[in-house]
């Protein structure tokens, strides 16, 4: 399991440290940074939150293989494993959300896969969004947008971004993109300050694949690429492209391949509400407060 201590940009650095895998551990984040949109508990309730991600009775991701028999002998207690589901109860599983991540590959003029980050070439995940942008050129960037594999049009814009439901809320928001619920499977297409009026953010399936390839119209010969705002080395030059589509989530015996398994809070309105969600809507990104109005 990993914990993280601070704000959003905390629990992305620890999704990043996984970028090139097919399984996260699970995520506990306190939320100790400035807005903590995605950190779900305080750590004030560090003890409850310990208790409720360990002692819940869960089988995923299991240290040890311990059977009945052997978890009441005081020898055999090894760890977090021995005391499983012994104060909660089995019926008391920990509530976990598996936030979707996009599967971003990169690719050359000619079709030759590059490398996202340094390392070698291969496909990476992201969290919250993958994004490119026309950096410190003072031209637009010309990007042929492909959507399942057929045109789509030619956006002329600062950049463009392609975001997941969590990172709805981040750099898609701040452009204009919608919010949405971190239970939708779906992808969002945001332009970055677009020159044409009439391209909005679309809202797209969840398996739809997405191609940004950068057109020979271009006056300036690179655009920037982030992942996660992590921005790749060395830019990417004309005719390349950025391949983005959503990663399968599957679960095989109790443990999840894919996405990013976080432990929320219970909430006193029972395990289905959203409240958490709400909240941070109204408490943190002060969703459609009057304007001129004092918040606490």
């Amino acid at each position: 399991m990993i914990v993280t201590f601070g704000g959003d940009g905390t629990i992305l650095h620890a999704s990043s440290l996984f970028a090139a895998a097919g399984r996260v551990p699970p995520i506990l984040s306190f939320s100790m940074g400035t807005l903590g949109f995605l950190g779900e508990w305080k750590i004030s309730e560090f003890k409850r939150a310990f208790r409720e991600a360990y002692m819940s009775g869960s089988e995923t991701e299991r240290r040890t293989t311990i059977s009945d028999q052997e978890k009441d002998t005081e020898d055999s207690r090894t760890g977090w494993s021995s005391v499983r589901g012994k104060s909660m109860g089995s019926t008391r599983g920990a509530r976990v959300l598996v936030r979707q991540r996009l599967k971003v590959g990169l690719f050359d003029a000619d079709g030759r896969r590059l490398n996202t980050n340094g390392g070698s070439p291969k496909d990476m995940h992201a969290m919250n969004e993958v994004l490119i942008h026309r950096g410190r050129d003072p031209h637009l960037a010309i990007v042929d947008v492909f959507v399942g594999g057929r045109f789509l049009t030619e956006a002329v814009a600062d950049g463009m971004i392609v975001s997941t439901p969590t990172g709805s809320t981040a750099y898609s928001l701040s452009s204009g993109g919608s919010i949405i619920h971190p239970l939708v499977p779906s992808l969002l297409l945001t332009p970055i300050c677009p020159r044409s009026l009439s391209f909005r953010p679309l809202i797209l399936p969840w398996a739809t694949p997405i191609t940004l390839r950068l057109s020979q119209k271009n006056r300036g010969r690179e655009v920037e690429v982030s992942i996660d705002g992590a921005r790749r080395e060395h830019g990417i030059g004309v005719g390349a492209e950025l391949r983005v589509s959503g990663e399968d989530i599957t679960q095989h015996d109790g443990a999840w391949q894919g996405g990013i398994p976080c432990i929320m809070r219970r909430s006193n309105a029972g395990p289905d509400s959203d409240d958490g969600w709400v909240g941070g809507l109204n408490g943190l990104l002060k969703f459609n407060y009057a304007f001129g109005e004092e918040t606490v």
